[in-house]
C-alpha cells in the first residue's frame, strides 16, 4: 500500500525526526482500520516512539476510548469534536507525546451532501510539559476522492503529515 506515498514515505521521515526528538505517538482510527498504526510500524526500529493503535470503528468503541455520548449524538461519529476527544484520549491513554486521530467515510456509501465520502476529520493532540501550558490538539477537515482502498491511504498518510507538520 504505497501507492500515495512519497520518497521517502512519511512513517520513515516522521518516525526519524520523532526519535530525535525523544518523542512517542500513539493512534486511535476509525474508518482507517489501524492502517496508520500499521504504516508507523512498518518502520524497522519504530518500538522507539510507536506506543499503540485503538482501533474505534463503532460509537461503542469510541465511548470507550473517552468520546462521549453527547459528542456522538450531537455531531455524529465524523466531527471535528469527535476527532479532538479521539486524539486527546489516545495521548492521554498511551501517555504519549503525540496522538492522532481519524475518523470518516472511506466509502464506498455512507456519504451525505454535508458529508460526501472521503470526508475526514484527522486530530492531533500534543501533550507538552506538566504545568507548562503547552499541550494543545488541531482538527483538520479533508476531502479524499478514489476508491475505498485508495481513500483509507491517503487519510493515513495524510494524518502522519499533519504530526510531521506540527513537528
Amino acid at each position: 500500500m504505497r501507492a500515495h506515498a512519497r520518497d521517502p514515505p512519511v512513517e520513515e521521515t516522521l518516525g526519524e525526526e520523532l526519535r530525535a526528538r525523544g518523542h512517542s505517538i500513539a493512534t486511535a482510527e476509525s474508518c482507517t482500520g489501524g492502517l496508520v498504526g500499521s504504516l508507523l510500524t512498518d518502520v524497522p526500529g519504530s518500538s522507539d516512539y510507536f506506543d499503540r493503535t485503538y482501533c474505534t470503528y463503532t460509537y461503542d468503541a469510541k465511548l470507550d476510548t473517552g468520546v462521549t455520548r453527547e459528542s456522538l449524538d450531537e455531531h455524529g461519529a465524523v466531527s471535528e469534536p469527535v476527532a479532538r476527544q479521539m486524539a486527546q484520549a489516545i495521548r492521554d491513554a498511551a501517555g504519549t507525546t503525540w496522538g492522532v486521530s481519524t475518523t470518516g467515510i472511506a466509502g464506498p456509501g455512507g456519504g451525505t451532501e454535508e458529508k460526501p465520502v472521503g470526508t475526514v476529520y484527522i486530530g492531533v493532540a500534543h501533550a507538552g510539559d506538566w504545568g507548562s501550558g503547552d499541550s494543545y490538539t488541531t482538527v483538520t477537515r479533508h476531502e479524499f476522492d478514489g476508491s475505498r482502498l485508495d481513500i483509507k491511504e491517503k487519510i493515513a498518510r495524510r494524518a502522519l503529515r499533519r504530526v510531521e507538520e506540527e513537528l
